[in-house]
């Protein structure tokens, strides 16, 4: 039996998925991840996107900051995928419980999803530091320089950057819906990136699926592994269930 009609069966039976996602989702919606060959840590700045993405750099050269973050951290113009919107289907449903993404695109709820737990926050909200007020994603993308508000204060997006903590209230929201589901599908993350990824500890359902184009240090902890692209195996899965 091939790993689609495995999963294929693994979601005919479930009562309650969790789907826990990474960059590997968006990729097929052509943005790019951050450690693969031709994601964005292997690319040359001025300095490395992991210091540039950081709540120290953000503070001292925003100039830069935003310079990288236009560039590089808005990709305005992707559009949701086989995955997003076979998920999105799957919600509406009444198999899937909720996506916990670590994207920040805003990609699965412009697809339909409902229940989207963004762990990493959103490049469509915004907010200034000093008095809270909040701007949409195109008043950043338009602006030039460091955005600034009509107060005066630094416009800063609502990402989770580098030395910063994650949403306590999406945590655990997250935590709880991986608790209670009973089949919870991974993919697209390479499960490097901590504490979300140990997130999926808390998952003690009836099946744990990883799909994920390369392998992780958890393969060997799940019971269902395929090493293909995300949209194409959900899509899959969705045309066998669709056909009985």
């Amino acid at each position: 039996m091939s790993g689609i009609e495995k999963l294929t069966e693994i979601v005919r039976d479930a009562k309650r998925i969790v789907f826990f996602g990474g960059a590997g989702v968006s990729t097929e919606s052509g943005i790019p991840d951050f450690r693969s060959v031709d994601g964005l840590y292997n690319q040359k700045y001025d300095y490395p996107p992991e210091e540039i993405l950081s709540h120290t750099f953000f503070v001292r050269k925003p100039e830069e900051f935003y310079r990288f973050y236009r560039d590089k951290m808005l990709c305005l113009s992707a559009k949701p995928n086989k995955a997003h919107l076979t998920l999105a289907k799957w919600e509406k449903d009444g198999r899937l419980r909720s996506v916990v993404t670590q994207n920040i695109d805003g990609l699965h709820q412009a697809a339909g999803s409902k229940r989207v737990l963004e762990l990493h926050g959103s490049v469509l909200r915004n907010h200034c530091t000093k008095c809270g007020k909040s701007y949409d994603v195109d008043f950043i993308a338009h602006s030039e320089g460091v955005p600034t508000c009509d107060c005066g204060g630094i416009i800063k997006p609502d990402v989770v950057l580098y030395e910063e903590a994650l949403p306590e209230d999406t945590v655990m929201q997250a935590l709880d819906d991986i608790r209670s589901a009973d089949v919870l599908i991974v993919a697209g993350t390479s499960l490097t990136v901590y504490p979300a990824a140990s997130y999926i500890r808390y998952f003690g359902g009836k099946a744990m699926v990883l799909i994920n184009r390369d392998a992780t240090p958890y393969d060997k902890l799940a019971d269902l592994v395929i090493h293909e692209k995300v949209g194409e195996v959900l899509s899959a899965v969705d045309k066998a269930l669709s056909a009985g």
